[in-house]
């Protein structure tokens, strides 16, 4: 698989991972009571408090996953454009990796 595919996919994949925990949080905010006891084991669109936020959270930890990844494989772009910021001589990436 190529750099291009790779970066294209876990991209892909953040953005489905953040529309999940976007959509989660939203939920549980608007529509499910605050607190430990409250709400616990209501049943919200045939889920219960405690399973929206194990799948909330689970997303969360994937989405912290793939950014760890998509810093790794965007690092040299991240100095060379960091290094261009603060000086005044210019770094060139042989590729851009964007």
């Amino acid at each position: 698989m190529t750099r291009q595919k790779t970066n294209y996919l876990v991209d892909l994949a953040l953005t489905t991972l953040f529309f999940g925990v976007a959509g989660t949080g939203l939920f549980m905010y608007f529509f499910i009571p605050s607190g430990v006891q409250r709400g616990r084991y209501i049943v919200y669109m045939g889920l219960t408090k405690a399973t929206w936020v194990w799948i909330h959270s689970r997303i969360g930890i994937l989405m912290i996953i793939l950014v760890v990844i998509h810093f790794i494989l965007h690092w040299k772009w991240i100095v060379c454009t960091t290094k261009n910021f603060f000086r005044k001589e210019r770094c060139e990436l042989e590729k851009v990796d964007s």
